[in-house]
This record gives structure tokens, C-alpha cells and sequence, in this order.
């Protein structure tokens, strides 16, 4: 799956990183505990959070996640969106609660790793 085609399930706002709407991925995470995160550890990932700090940034990008989507109309400042910009990072932001939005990702074909 595209991130473009999680941008058109989500019907998700693109923030930053339109460029890299074109870009593969092969699972995603959802997940508001960045020590989950961590646990999970997986290449070309999009991950599901609330949580709206710069730590969230850092943390996709030192797992090699290359898209964010946040959860609950839920949307970051500007230093965020300045450094997953830096990071080479989608951002994305849907008025979607985290269950739905992983359902409609997971019936649209983009799977979770099991543990």
C-alpha cells in the first residue's frame, strides 16, 4: 500500500511530505506510548498516535517509520511538522478515533506484525 492510498482510507490531511505520497508500506501501529513503539520495531511503518510531542517525531524516525498519522482531529505545531520535514517524514492528521482508523486500514489491506 501507498502512503497516499492510507492518506484516501483515513480521508486524512496531509500536513507535510507530499512528496513522498508514492512511497510503500507494508504495516502499521497504532499506539500512544512511544515504549510501545520502541517494542516495535519495524521498517516502513505508518504509525497511529494521539500524542502530540516533538518525541513522537524522533521516535518514528529512529524506528524507520516513514508516516504519521495523527488520531482524533488531533494536529501538531509548527516545530513538528519543521522537524519530521527534516526527518523526511509524512505527517498526516484524520478526525478518526485510533480504532476505526486502524479497522479501515487493516480491511484495506495494510497489516499489523504479530508480536
Amino acid at each position: 500500500m501507498t502512503i497516499k492510498e492510507v492518506r484516501d482510507i483515513l480521508r486524512a490531511r496531509v500536513l507535510c511530505g507530499e512528496h513522498l505520497l508514492s512511497q510503500e508500506v507494508h504495516s502499521a501501529c497504532g499506539a500512544d506510548l512511544m515504549s510501545d513503539v520502541l517494542a516495535f520495531v519495524k521498517d516502513q511503518s505508518v504509525l497511529l498516535t494521539g500524542l502530540l510531542n516533538p518525541q513522537v517525531i524522533r521516535t518514528a524516525d529512529m524506528m524507520d517509520m516513514v508516516c504519521i498519522v495523527f488520531v482524533r482531529g488531533k494536529l501538531p505545531d509548527e516545530s513538528m511538522i519543521e522537524l519530521a520535514k527534516s526527518r523526511d517524514i509524512v505527517l498526516m492528521c484524520t478526525d478518526l478515533r485510533m480504532y476505526s482508523a486502524c479497522g479501515k486500514l487493516y480491511k484495506g489491506g495494510l497489516v499489523g506484525l504479530e508480536c
